[in-house]
Parts: structure tokens; C-alpha cells; sequence
């Protein structure tokens, strides 16, 4: 019978028979003391070295290789106890490495899993523990052999207690721990690629725009005297530039923060967006009041992002936006009769999206058959 892993499973009642469950608690007990030898040799040699070389190049790079493997032991501890003992603890999550994450970055995430430090310090403790239940079962089947089920049950009882609290998840804390985590590495990446974007827009836009601007009128100066009619041309023709400029100024605006959507909320701004789109977009905003600033700004950009991709890949005729909110959640879905085939995987920046809605507690849901059509959904917290 397996039970919920957010309780402990129930201890067996003790009892004085000799039968299968008996001897395997007694099989566990013996074997306690090889598999401990080996682990606290393990964790000696590996983490203490390790830590001792942290100074070195190839120090923290042994201490998190120790860390890793000290999670295959603890595995093999969990195996160990549920076929002797009838523990059935589940696996603590996986180490939470984003995508494209480099060495150190994988390093570094090792050397902080709380689940392998664990499994180090039920490797350490485990050593004179094992000599002990070693010791006691070996007198039982020699010299106590009655007593042999009560000290087998209470000793594999604190077997079960140590296997339970220092080897399964904290009712899932560490992995919400580690997702917030990943999830806050996201986030700083996302930043960080949006203030590149924004510094090459300016740089390859309206700074050399207005720096071209800055030496025609430079020209047209030196002209206004020899030649008024050229000037006056040049200047006609700064003029325009002047203007491109702006309009290049106000579209890297609207990439940071549209006005219309701090203005008039989201209807309106989803309107504008979908002006833009190369495709017929029908949009439908149905909202009782405004989001949070902050989720209002991650739906616009979405259904932007997204319309942005129905425009370049989905060879649609038309398009549909509907936002709106249930219960403590906005909800949106851009949805287009193009010939389908999106792919998350497939550099269309559904992947970057769907962490970046990760980040916040969103969720992002791709539908896009070969063919078509392609319907994409996006959940997000209200936190109006």
C-alpha cells in the first residue's frame, strides 16, 4: 500500500514473530554496516577533498561532481529501504538548470542542492549507526534470538525516521525554492536581452539617424550664404529626417511601455497592436476592471510577441485575440487559420515567452497541428 508523500507512512505494530517482513528488517540491519563504510568513504574522500581544494580550479568542480554522486547513493538508500523496510519515499525533484546554462552556472546550482547536502550528512551519521545495529542484531541472533523481532523493529524504526527525514523532499519546499530561483534567472536574462535590444535600436536608428541629421545641417550652413536655394533643399530635407527620428524615438517608447496601455488599459493597446499586424486581427477584451500594472505590461507584450509571429510565420488570412479573466486569472489567446505547425522548440520565441510567463506563475499552452489552424493560450495571475 503506498501512501501520500506529504505524511509519513504508518510503523508497522511490533510484534514477536519470526516471518518475512522480520528478516528482512534483519537483512537491512546487517547489511547497514558495509553500505555505510562505503558511503561515509564515499563522502570523505570526495566532499572533504573537494571543499579542501575549493581554493584550487579544480576544487569546486570535484565538490559538486561529490554532490552529484551523493544523490545516486541516496537514491540507492531509498531503494534499499523500500525493499527491506517498506519505505516508500519519493525522489526529491531534479536540479533545476535553465536552458543553455554554461559550466559554472551548473556548478554553482550543484554545490546549493540542499537534497545532496542532505544525503552527505546521512552519509556522515550513518557510519557509527551501522556499527551499532551491526553489533545489537549480531548479540540477537546469537545470544537474545526472543528478543530478536523487538530490537530488529525498533531499530530499522529509527532506520525508516532517518531515511524519511534526511533523504525524501520537504513537502515540496526545495522544489519551489529552486523554481523561484530558475525562475529569477529568467527573469534578470529577459532584462538584460531587452536593455541590449534597446541599446542597439538607439545605435542603429535614431543615434545615426540624428547623427547624419546633425551633419546636414552642419553642410546646409556653410552653404546658406554661397548657395540659399541648396540650403533651403537640405534643410527640407532635414526636415524629414527630423521626423523619421521621432517616429523611431516613439516606437522604441512603445517597445518599452506604450502610453495607450498606462492611458487606457489593455483594450486599447491590443487594439493599436493589432493595427499594426499584417493580417485582419478581431480582438476582444472582456474585463470587469485592470491587472496589476505589471501583468497587464507581460499580456501586452504577449499577444504583441504573439501577433509579431502570426505576421512572420502563419501565413494567416485572419487573426482573433480574446482576453479575459477567471476566477484570479487573465487569460488570452491569439488564434489564427494559418498553416499551424508552431513549435515551441522551433525558434519562433514561444520557448523565451513561456519562461518568461513561467517567471510570474503564468502559463503558456501552444495547439498548432500540421496544417492549422494555431491557437495559443496564455494564463497569468490577476493580482489586481
Amino acid at each position: 500500500m503506498t501512501t501520500p508523500s506529504n505524511r509519513p507512512a504508518p510503523v508497522p505494530p511490533s510484534r514477536t514473530g519470526f516471518g518475512a517482513a522480520m528478516w528482512k528488517e534483519v537483512s537491512h540491519l546487517l547489511s547497514n554496516l558495509p553500505v555505510s563504510l562505503i558511503a561515509f568513504v564515499y563522502v570523505t574522500v570526495t566532499v572533504v577533498a573537494g571543499a579542501a581544494l575549493s581554493v584550487t580550479v579544480v576544487g569546486l568542480p570535484l565538490l559538486a561532481a561529490g554532490l552529484a554522486g551523493a544523490r545516486l547513493l541516496g537514491r540507492a538508500e531509498r531503494a534499499r529501504a523500500r525493499a527491506l523496510l517498506g519505505v516508500r519515499v519519493d525522489e526529491p525533484s531534479r536540479l533545476p538548470y535553465r536552458p543553455g546554462s554554461g559550466p559554472v552556472a551548473r556548478i554553482w546550482t550543484t554545490l546549493r542542492d540542499p537534497v545532496a547536502w542532505r544525503t552527505v550528512l546521512f552519509g556522515f551519521i550513518r557510519l557509527p549507526w551501522g556499527v551499532l545495529t551491526f553489533a545489537l542484531t549480531l548479540v540477537g541472533l546469537t545470544v537474545l534470538l526472543p528478543a530478536l523481532p523487538y530490537v530488529a523493529r525498533a531499530l530499522t524504526n529509527a532506520d525508516r525516521a532517518m531515511v524519511r527525514g534526511l533523504l525524501g523532499p520537504s513537502d515540496g519546499l526545495e522544489r519551489r525554492v529552486a523554481e523561484l530561483e530558475s525562475d529569477r534567472g529568467v527573469v534578470v536574462d529577459a532584462a538584460a536581452a531587452d536593455l541590449r535590444r534597446i541599446e542597439r535600436d538607439l545605435h542603429d536608428g535614431a543615434q545615426a539617424r540624428l547623427v547624419a541629421l546633425a551633419m546636414d545641417l552642419g553642410l546646409a550652413r556653410e552653404k546658406a550664404t554661397e548657395d540659399p536655394e541648396a540650403a533651403a533643399r537640405m534643410v527640407e530635407e532635414a526636415h524629414g529626417e527630423v521626423k523619421l527620428a521621432l517616429q523611431e524615438l516613439r516606437d522604441l517608447a512603445r517597445g518599452i511601455h506604450p502610453a495607450v496601455l498606462t492611458d487606457r488599459g489593455l483594450d486599447a493597446a491590443l487594439s493599436a497592436v493589432a493595427s499594426r499586424c499584417t493580417v485582419p486581427v478581431t480582438v476582444d477584451v472582456d474585463l470587469p476592471n485592470r491587472p496589476a500594472p505589471a501583468i497587464e505590461g507581460i499580456a501586452y507584450f504577449t499577444v504583441s510577441e504573439l501577433l509579431q509571429n502570426v505576421s512572420k510565420h502563419a501565413r494567416a488570412r485572419h487573426a482573433t485575440v480574446d482576453v479575459w479573466r477567471t476566477g484570479d486569472r487573465l487569460l488570452l489567446q491569439v488564434a489564427d487559420d494559418g498553416h499551424g505547425g508552431a513549435d515551441p522548440a522551433g525558434g519562433t520565441g514561444l520557448a523565451g515567452l513561456a519562461e518568461r510567463l513561467d517567471a510570474v506563475d503564468g502559463i503558456l499552452a501552444v495547439h498548432s497541428p500540421a496544417g492549422g489552424p494555431t491557437t495559443v493560450s496564455a494564463e497569468l495571475p490577476w493580482r489586481g
